[in-house]
């Protein structure tokens, strides 16, 4: 029976898993270090034939041999300090790059779900701070370790070598510092992990009033924001003052322990030099040995440091990385055929946890029929046509194309054959000509200004400096609404699916633009199934039907004019927008 290891020991044999991956780099990297630690036991060894040879024997032979040799050590030293720095770096560099890219691909196969339940700004974080973190723990930590441990191995060496009754001393103190290493850095990585969600928070904060400035100023909220924001990077500044006292207070404990060997050398080995059981030179090299073991054992404290925040970080990053994805391919999934499409919803049920969204559907929408749903918010309408693309999973009966169940369909070759135009238009920050394009990588100039001319966005296009090369800006806020949901359906027709889903596609514009917009609209809607769901009942009159949803269910359907004739939901629907669009004004003459 395999061993089932606890989920944090398996988090952190993926990022050293991850780092084997970059082994050459790193054997490269530890040749480097082997050579910087075999230089720094060789300073310290090179102590005693300096003292005893050149001051105490006055050698001239070793006066020439021994800063030539020193000369040759350092140059050594110095080209394998490069060579560690590169190698380590590229290798950090590319680890890190591989958990971005994982941690990304993990985001864009997540559900919809997923996104509705987490803040936009927060999930940045986690792809930009906190990776950041894990890069100190890979390229810090990890170097530090590997450096340290091959120079304290060398300078034990040395220290066994000169002097073995004082090295034992020496070597009985280290195990007293690490006890208080482990338990400040159990502090430190509890810190870490309060900043990183404090920071988290702060993007998301960020993100929010950055992109919603317009709702800020225009509700005069620039002071609330600013003390929301204040007060938020205070929290930083109290966690992070909380990891960095943890953090301190582990150099002075290993320097009192470090005082107190070297203050035990001293006395003995100066005790021995006067007795005549030593030479000074003996005395000095064991002692520059132990200066320069006990610096690496002290760095340890700020390697555990760099660790427990790296771990923290890490921790955070897994956290979506090990999310699975609630809509996924079965697994023998059947290709949907390009084509015409009939889709049937049968008696179809949707619910998040205890509320029940969607009560027995049941529909039949067939090639080339263009359906409406209207009624009041919250009757079901997006959820119900967000089931034909398998954003979501229904929770009774089934929802089919062409007899298919989607669930046992391929998600891409199901998603190839729906366009969907949205009431907020989503535009990426690039050309607009990619943003056409976007659904159709391969699609040709022509083909391109096509769709745009369909869209009615072609004029406006050419009056552009760029033209089709200009930059509509972050979600397109360098072009009116109008102008930026005409791109959408230019977007829509340039994919040329058959199955076309409109949520809202006009409610959010003016006369002018919704006029131009509705005539995209009947472009793209010509010889497609259609989903349309509309607020404004004028919109719809001539759809092949129209559905009133209601409570999440089907509440009528039928004709423009036999649901007014029905005198239900419809008509009184109707009536309502009717009366707010003629109200006569309320001038005086």
């Amino acid at each position: 029976m395999p061993l089932k290891l606890p989920k944090f020991q398996k988090r952190h044999l993926r990022l050293f898993g991850l780092i084997r991956q970059n082994a050459g780099k790193l054997l490269g990297a530890m040749a480097c270090m082997l050579v910087m630690a075999a230089s720094t036991a060789t300073t310290a060894f090179l102590v005693k034939p300096v003292l005893d040879d050149i001051f105490v024997n006055k050698d001239s032979r070793m006066l020439k041999v021994l800063p030539a040799a020193v000369i040759v050590l350092y140059l050594l030293r110095g080209a394998a300090y490069y060579g560690q720095n590169v190698l380590m770096s590229r290798a950090g560099e590319a680890i890190i790059k591989s958990l971005r890219d994982t941690l990304y691909n993990r985001m864009m196969d997540l559900s919809l779900s997923y996104f509705q339940g987490e803040r936009t700004g927060a999930l940045m974080s986690r792809v930009t701070n906190d990776v950041n973190v894990i890069k100190g723990l890979v390229s810090r930590a990890v170097t530090s370790a590997l450096r340290d441990f091959f120079t304290v191995t060398g300078l034990s060496f040395v220290i066994l070598y000169r002097d073995w009754k004082m090295a034992v001393f020496a070597f009985l103190i280290l195990p007293a510092a690490f006890y208080p290493v482990y338990w400040f850095g159990r502090r430190v990585r509890k810190a870490a992990t309060g900043c990183q969600e404090a920071m988290a928070d702060l993007s998301s904060m960020l993100q929010e009033t950055l992109s919603g400035n317009i709702i800020v100023k225009a509700f005069g909220m620039e002071e609330h924001e600013k003390r929301r924001f204040f007060a938020k990077t205070k929290e930083i500044l109290d966690r992070e003052v909380a990891a960095i006292t943890a953090k301190s207070l582990s150099s002075p404990v290993m320097e009192i322990l470090a005082g107190l060997g070297i203050a035990f050398v001293m006395w003995y080995g100066g005790y021995r030099v006067i007795e005549g059981a030593s030479t000074p030179g003996t005395f000095f090299s064991f002692m520059a040995a132990v200066l320069m073991l006990y610096d690496p054992v002290k760095k340890i404290s700020y390697l555990n440091n760099d660790l427990q925040e790296g771990l923290a970080a890490a921790d955070r990053v897994f956290d979506v990385i090990e999310q699975r994805p609630e809509i996924l391919d079965p697994e023998n999934p059947v290709v949907l055929a390009r084509g015409a499409h009939t889709i049937v919803f049968d008696h179809v049920g949707f619910g998040y946890g205890e509320t029940q969204v969607l009560k027995d559907i049941h529909l039949t929408v067939r090639p080339g029929e263009v359906v409406a749903l209207v009624g009041t918010s919250g009757g079901g309408k997006s959820t119900l046509v967000n089931l034909v693309p398998r954003f979501f999973d229904v929770t009774g009966g089934s929802v089919r194309l062409d007899g298919h169940d989607v669930r046992n369909l391929s998600i891409a070759s199901l998603r190839r054959e729906i366009a969907i135009v949205t009431q907020s238009p989503v535009l990426f920050n690039a050309s607009i000509r990619e943003n056409i394009a976007y659904g159709n990588q391969e699609a040709g100039e022509e083909e391109i200004i096509q769709a745009a001319k369909d869209a009615f966005a072609w004029d406006f296009i050419q009056r552009l400096e760029k033209g089709l090369d200009s930059n509509v800006g972050e979600l397109g806020a360098r072009l009116s609404g109008g102008e930026r949901q005409r791109l959408c359906i230019a977007r829509a027709l340039l994919k040329n699916a058959p199955v076309l889903i409109l949520d809202e596609a006009t409610s959010s514009l003016d006369t002018e633009s919704e006029r131009l917009v509705q005539q995209a609209l009947d472009n793209l809607m010509r010889g497609r199934t259609a989903f349309v769901i509309a607020h404004r009942l004028s919109t719809v009159r001539n759809v092949h039907r129209i559905l009133v949803m209601a409570g999440g269910r089907i509440a009528e359907e039928g004709s423009h004019e036999e649901l007014l004739a029905l005198g239900g939901e419809y008509a009184k629907l109707h009536t309502l927008q009717f009366r707010e669009t003629s109200a006569p004004d309320q001038t005086e003459n």
